[in-house]
């Protein structure tokens, strides 16, 4: 049950994103139990432009919050050479609380705006 109202939730986000900023493209989030990644999508081609992930860091020892960090580094490097600056965020049906907020905060600072 807890995956179907996930799922409900996501879309209902991502719908009413879709609707406000149709000119940006999205940058969306997805976290598991130890890894976090994101990428930034043009919808409009239904192509990824940029993506980062903790799964490539065989470093096991780090803080999930650490991991949270590494991937927004990452992630706004790569969009800054790409010269994206406006996404909006797709959180994807997760709270904006705890990892996803420290992501989020992160590529704030790396130069993204949303």
């Amino acid at each position: 049950m807890t995956n179907i109202n996930h799922k409900k939730r996501a879309k209902r986000i991502r719908n009413k994103l879709k609707k406000v900023n149709s000119e940006r493209y999205r940058l969306t989030v997805y976290k598991s139990s130890r890894n976090i990644s994101a990428q930034i999508i043009d919808d409009k081609n239904n192509k990824t432009l940029v993506s980062a992930s903790s799964i490539k860091d065989k470093n096991n020892d780090k803080k999930k919050v650490d991991l949270s960090l590494l991937v927004a580094e990452r992630l706004s490097k790569q969009a800054a050479e790409k010269k994206i600056t406006k996404v909006y965020f797709d959180r994807g049906g997760y709270k904006y609380h705890g990892r996803i907020k420290v992501l989020a905060e992160a590529l704030r600072k790396g130069g993204l705006i949303f």
